[in-house]
């Protein structure tokens, strides 16, 4: 594909992501229907879908318009661009975008200058939120999120040690740097696309995942012989990460909808451990737990540089529902922690209406627990922002 070729497949993907259709989805068609496409460029192609989302309020303002063709224009608005690529990539050409128009040439020329609201790339109500929540760290924060994530992986230490892991990859193509967050996290600095078909990734040696999910896991109160819950266990990259730092410990994974859990099994023989999926109906019968772990639903706020399309479809009304799901699903996993075990509860969540409001609610309906710990992360540490909160009993019987 040309670069003209790339920018109208983006400007048309774009305009159905716009419309309402998931990002994922809509890429994952296009690749499927246009073989012809090299790994280069799906891999172009993504990047001009998900950088343009990630700044779609600043280069709508930029352009004029909040389309996908204004979104592609708005890049070549962008200070650090060149705007002779302009007619390059709008030549008119087969594949390729329609010429600039006069109203479109004479914008780029002197684009307006940006407000602070439109600069952010964020709905106003949730910048309220994060000038609330983080205070004088919340621009920096607003801006990484304009930026891509970085690429993490964990490493396998019941399997191998960092060290090694470093030098397997490396021999086969992928920097690596080890990453502070977590003695298990590694920042991919070099051809992260090239893992899933490595040796070192296809051996369960390493998996990936973002380096503050890993640090979430690394402070939860794990000791051997501990019968763990992961309530919310999505795809189980908790689960996972649980028994590569403690293996001694038994885990079982359950979720509201079981489908999410559908590829844990593999991921777990290939980390070489052996995870229970349940249904919610096993629940009694296996409980209690010496620690139940809440990854609880929620806005994904803190990840949203890696689900930029989340930003402009969540709203107030969105997160107010959320947080009614998170109170209901701290009040059903609470009777199936043991009476001196831990409820841990985790988002991926940047407001405090999702975190901290959420335990102190939880504490007001039930005083027979008490907060132990908390601790969140943003991007500013270097992974996705998140959230963890400890629970111990004061006094009361398991279920």
């Amino acid at each position: 594909m040309t670069p003209a070729a790339r920018v109208q497949t983006a400007i048309e993907l774009l305009d159905r992501i716009l419309a309402g259709e998931a990002a994922e989805r809509v890429l994952t068609a296009w690749g499927r229907a246009n073989r012809f496409a090299g790994s280069g460029d799906r891999a172009a192609v993504r990047d001009l879908v998900f950088d343009a989302l990630r700044r779609r309020r600043s280069r709508a303002a930029l352009a004029g318009t909040d389309s996908g063709r204004g979104l592609m224009l708005g890049m070549l608005a962008e200070p650090d661009r060149d705007t002779a690529d302009a007619d390059r990539l709008f030549d008119g050409s087969r594949h390729g975008p329609a010429p600039l128009t006069g109203a479109e040439r004479a914008r780029l020329a002197s684009p307006p200058a940006l407000s602070p609201s439109d600069a952010a790339d964020m709905p106003d109500w949730a910048q309220v939120l994060l000038a609330a929540d983080w205070g004088s760290d919340a621009p920096a924060i607003t801006d990484a999120l304009r930026h891509r994530a970085p690429v993490f992986l964990r490493v396998n230490l019941a399997r191998v040690a960092r060290d090694l892991a470093m030098s397997r990859l490396a021999d086969e193509g992928i920097g690596t740097e080890p990453h502070p967050l977590t003695v298990t996290a590694l920042r991919v600095t070099a051809n992260a696309r090239r893992i899933q078909a490595s040796d070192t990734y296809r051996t369960g040696l390493v998996e990936v995942q973002d380096a503050a999910s890993q640090a979430v896991v690394a402070d939860l109160p794990l000791r051997p012989g501990m019968r763990v819950l992961d309530y919310c266990a999505g795809g189980g990259g908790k689960a996972l990460a649980i028994l590569g730092r403690q293996p001694d410990v038994s885990v079982v994974a359950h979720d509201a909808d079981p489908s999410r859990m559908a590829d844990l099994p593999a991921r777990a023989a290939r980390a070489g451990v052996d995870v229970s999926c349940v249904t919610t109906a096993d629940l009694p019968r296996l409980g209690p737990f010496d620690l139940v772990l809440c990854d609880a639903p929620c806005s994904g706020s803190g990840a949203w540089r890696r689900s930029p399309e989340a930003r402009w479809r969540l709203t107030p009304a969105g997160l107010d529902r959320l947080t009614a799901t998170q109170d209901r699903v701290l009040a059903a996993a609470a009777p199936f922690v043991a009476r001196q075990g831990i409820l841990a509860y985790a988002t991926c969540s940047l407001f405090e209406a999702e975190n901290r409001d959420r335990i102190a609610a939880f504490l007001a309906a039930c005083p027979e627990w008490k907060l132990d710990s908390t601790r969140r992360w943003s991007p500013l540490d270097g992974g996705d922002g998140f959230f963890l909160a400890c629970l111990s009993r004061l006094h009361g019987d398991a279920t």
